[in-house]
């Protein structure tokens, strides 16, 4: 009886000790569990915060650009039209011949300069990426670059009707444009190709080059260029894959549609 009377503790005092092991470790499974997830509602938060960021610096972007170009148009446009009519009165007025050269050269200075603003003006206040395609903001993008016989850009796209968001058509014109740039000054290549392509749920830009190509993990090349081009895709849910060997750098960019 004795025996029982001693074992009966020993067991409540084994079980107890069991549910207390058992309940630190259920706390545990939950503090880390929580933390993960706490973690990861930072991670989505910072995302969105991103996204909001740049939909944000791009909307301020092109307002201020529209500003710039109406106040070219409407303010500095205007006073060298005017100057310009002053200066034909005067050629007109004037009967010394070689004062009248001169306020021609004048005038075909201003009229120069006013041709070259309202060029300017046009461009700040064109609102080409929220009108076009990205399909067409990709050949415009190719057409130019070919026309400066720097190096051949080829286009290809095999979409049919792809809908993005202004953002999101900032986003891989942007990237382009510094791949295509980084291309022709780092790699010396001569031909550049750009391929658009999507699936019911997904879009996706490869870009290649046929140049020298760089060590990914030891270039400096990693640095400003690379991540601006990976945090661009990254705010807009793209997948990111950059390769790059002696025979040429390849980026795909992946985004959900």
């Amino acid at each position: 009886m004795g025996k029982i009377e001693n074992i009966i503790p020993l067991l409540l005092f084994n079980g107890f000790f069991i549910l207390f092991i058992a309940g630190i470790i259920t706390f545990i499974k939950q503090y880390k569990l929580k933390k993960k997830e706490h973690t990861a509602m930072l991670q989505f938060q910072k995302q969105e915060y991103q996204k909001e960021l740049l939909a944000t610096q791009l909307e301020v972007q092109q307002q201020t650009m529209q500003h710039i170009g109406r106040e070219i148009h409407d303010n500095i446009g205007q006073k060298l039209t005017l100057a310009s009519l002053y200066t034909q009165q005067l050629a007109y007025e004037n009967k010394a011949p070689h004062i009248n050269e001169s306020i021609e050269n004048i005038s075909t200075i201003i009229n120069q300069s006013l041709s070259e603003l309202r060029e300017l003006s046009k461009s700040l206040t064109d609102n080409t990426i929220e009108k076009s395609a990205i399909s067409q903001l990709l050949k415009l993008e190719a057409d130019k670059i070919n026309e400066l016989k720097i190096c051949n850009v080829k286009f290809e796209n095999a979409t049919q009707s792809l809908q993005l968001s202004y953002q999101t058509k900032t986003v891989l014109l942007r990237i382009t444009q510094e791949f295509i740039q980084n291309s022709i000054k780092h790699s010396h290549c001569k031909n550049i190709s750009i391929l658009l392509s999507s699936t019911s749920n997904s879009a996706k830009l490869e870009l290649k080059d046929d140049g020298k190509g760089f060590e990914i993990s030891t270039t400096k090349s990693n640095g400003i260029g690379l991540n601006n081009m990976k945090k661009r895709a990254e705010m807009i849910n793209g997948k990111y894959q950059f390769e790059s060997n002696k025979n040429g750098t390849k980026l795909t960019i992946e985004i959900p549609i």
